[in-house]
């Protein structure tokens, strides 16, 4: 562990150097010994390292091999597990003039059942060469040498390539201007894209990172973050090299597996930096365990990044309740705000000091408002991500207008500035619409549209969920994260950070629809459990939910980074593609489909999809019958006489009398006493819709209704 003090880069030598090429061989020279990157094997044990006069060696190397193929200014695709020779890798690019498409490790196996983010990249990059291990390059399988796409790539091994070749090496003709890399999004909103990130952007966005999080020669770092991921690569690989740092890093899947190894090694190697986004440290109070604790010192991490979309202030608190004793402080926290198209960082906590909180009203943000929560009324508590660095600007922006929005008005983020990329790749239209963003009336720009929302107060920036995620019932705007932490929190047996509410078409509105995961072995009944989602949601947020679905535990489709991939989860529900172990689906209550009498019509029933009609009418029925008789819906069976339930002929009298005009049973109250059940009044009020020619349902619908009602995966 023992280093050799490193040669601090002065400010005006850092402005100096136009690339990180430039950066890495200072770094070589000025301190060669110094180790720049340790990986752990196993997550704290059989340490690998590398230092900066190897890493430049290694660099040289590989560009030389790439150069005498020709790739200069063509893609290379990283396709490496996490570890040194993926990092070796990354510079050999930088250090040829090739563009990198940072990846992940795919397996001879997904390649040959078209791993679809490999397919989606490779149509959209059509990269010319791609790093791959060994067992892939020499065991390429039938269907990539066939195949007219994959066989044109020049297939490399890092590992394999001769180091004698760095004596060969040349600066490649690149300048700030000259792209760097690709860095693809994570599709957690749609397909993938490739943001191009040049030089300039990125230099620019290393001194972002520095100095939000004070990081200084002596800042070592630790992390398990995926190197493909723009905070993983550019946080915890490219920011040591550009300060000087010690990176110490370890496979995401390790951390996984076992969370508590990440906190040991953060102890182990005294970090005073490591990043994170919500869900890990969740993960670490939920599964590190006392005997985990004993000898943990977080004492020196002084930086711990939270980047996650919004920042939660109870996932922090629980840590710091979890951790405190082992040396770790709420002041070390550090919430930030970044996306990809801004190379990575944005805003930042710049000094020591607890993150702004700000407590707002919940009605207020459902109408894109912020004030303070009135007695007794619903509340959110927002974290603050810090202001903006180094000549970037942010404005707030009403989407629908363009019009800038003063402080504490919620609005789409616009984002200004030297690390705002260049576009997306191959798709001018869309980098059109997204880098080049103008403010009305005075045509101000160009400015990147982040899809994220959020409000500004003294500078801070507040983010409160994304655009195109919003849950809007009935006109009220509602943040699916909000819906998702109370479904969760409805019951231990539902998986935390592994939930996803969303709207889908309903008969004349959306309706909301929430998915999570639950334990292989819950404590209770699924049915039980769906019961305590319904109550939970509706007394916290006043929303109907129209559909719960329970899911097999790993199967919720997530991004590489950990973020739900909502829109991808509403697909897969719409198609009938999710693993449920269980799901059910209630009509909204009536007042959705009534008349404006509150009465159920003929006219109103035909609206609605035929595969919902029945569901919707025994809804009503049921929900008229627990208001008269004062009972609890779920306590009427649909095959047992209405008179059973204490029906008097009064009541009878007022059940006709709740069906409007078109849809009243041919029947009197002694009839209705007799021996008329549920399922009898429900099958008699559909076919009074026989009588006359039927309207056709005018809303779409939802898939088969009977494939949700509550049900066992077989």
């Amino acid at each position: 562990m023992d280093q050799e003090k490193p040669i601090p880069m002065a400010a005006s030598e850092q402005s100096q150097f136009p690339t990180m090429v430039d950066v890495l061989q200072w770094r070589a020279e000025k301190h060669p010994a110094r180790i720049a990157y340790t990986f752990l094997e196993d997550g704290d044990s059989n340490a690998a390292g590398i230092s900066f006069e190897e890493l430049d060696q290694r660099a040289r190397a590989i560009a030389v091999a790439l150069v005498e193929l020709g790739m200069r200014g063509e893609r290379a695709l990283l396709l490496l597990p996490s570890g040194l020779e993926y990092i070796t890798a990354f510079f050999g690019c930088l250090y040829a003039g090739v563009i990198a498409v940072p990846g992940f490790a795919i397996h001879t196996g997904r390649l040959r059942r078209g791993e679809p983010w490999f397919q989606s990249v490779l149509r959209d990059a059509q990269p010319a060469v791609a790093f791959a291990s060994r067992e892939i390059v020499d065991n390429l399988p039938k269907e990539i040498r066939e195949n007219p796409v994959t066989s044109a790539i020049r297939w490399m091994s890092a590992g394999k390539i001769e180091k004698a070749l760095a004596s060969g090496w040349q600066h490649p003709p690149i300048t700030g201007k000259t792209l760097a890399f690709l860095q693809y999004t994570s599709g957690s909103t749609s397909m993938p894209r490739g943001v191009m990130v040049s030089h300039a952007n990125l230099m620019h966005n290393q001194r972002v990172i520095q100095t939000a999080c004070s990081h200084t020669e002596e800042s070592t770092v630790v992390s398990w973050l995926p190197l493909h991921h723009d905070m993983g690569l550019i946080g915890t690989v490219i920011q040591p090299a550009f300060i000087g740092a010690r990176s110490v890093l370890m496979s995401p899947a390790k951390f996984l597996q076992d969370p508590a190894c990440w906190l040991q090694a953060i102890s182990r190697y005294h970090a005073y930096s490591s990043s994170a986004p919500n869900f890990a440290y969740d993960l670490c109070v939920r599964k590190v365990t006392p005997e985990h604790k004993v000898g943990l010192d977080l004492s020196n991490w002084k930086v711990a990044v939270n980047g996650a979309e919004p920042v939660r202030f109870e996932t922090m608190e629980s840590f710091v309740h979890a951790f405190g004793d082992c040396g770790f402080h709420m002041e070390s926290f550090r919430p930030c705000y970044g996306l990809a198209e801004s190379t990575l960082m944005v805003t930042g906590v710049r000094k020591t000091a607890r993150p702004a909180l700000h407590r707002v009203s919940a009605r207020a943000l459902e109408q894109n408002a912020v004030r303070e929560p009135g007695n007794s009324e619903p509340s959110r508590l927002l974290v603050g991500c810090g202001d903006v660095l180094h000549g970037q600007q942010i404005k707030i922006v009403e989407p629908s207008t363009l019009q800038a929005l003063p402080d504490r008005s919620i609005g789409e983020i616009w984002i200004a500035g030297p690390s705002v990329a260049q576009g997306y790749w191959g798709r001018l239209e869309h980098s059109k619409r997204t880098f080049g963003a103008e403010l009305l009336p005075q045509c101000e720009g160009p400015y990147l549209r982040t899809g994220d929302l959020g409000f500004l107060e003294d500078k801070e920036l507040f983010v409160t969920g994304r655009l195109k995620d919003l849950v809007i019932v009935r006109g009220r705007n509602l943040y699916p994260s909000d819906i998702e932490i109370t479904m969760q929190r409805a019951h231990p047996s539902l998986k935390p950070g592994c939930g996803a509410a969303f709207t889908v078409a309903g008969e004349g509105e959306d309706i909301l629809v929430v998915v999570s995961e639950v334990d292989r072995h819950p404590a209770l009944p699924f049915g039980d459990l769906i019961s305590l989602v319904r109550k939970a949601i509706t007394l916290e947020h006043g929303v109907h939910v129209h559909a719960v679905v329970l899911v097999k535990t790993g199967t919720i489709p997530k991004t590489t980074s950990g973020k739900i991939k909502r829109g991808a989860c509403r697909s897969a529900f719409l198609e009938g593609g999710l693993q449920f172990v269980a799901q059910s689906t209630e009509p909204a209550p009536l007042l959705d489909c009534l008349s404006a009498d509150g009465q159920l019509t003929r006219q109103r029933l035909l609206q609605v999809h035929p595969d919902l009609r029945q569901e919707m009418v025994e809804c009503y029925l049921r929900d008229g019958l627990a208001r008269m008789l004062h009972i609890a819906s779920s306590s009427i069976a649909m095959d047992e006489p209405l008179v059973a339930l204490g029906l008097d002929s009064l009541r009878a009298m007022q059940l006709i009398d709740m069906m409007g005009e078109g849809l009243e049973p041919e029947m009197d109250a002694v009839e209705l006493l007799q021996t008329v059940s549920l399922s009898d009044l429900t099958v008699m009020v559909l076919n009074c819709l026989d009588s006359g020619e039927e309207e056709p349902a005018t809303h779409p619908s939802l898939p088969d209704a009977s494939e949700y009602s509550l049900s066992q995966a077989k």
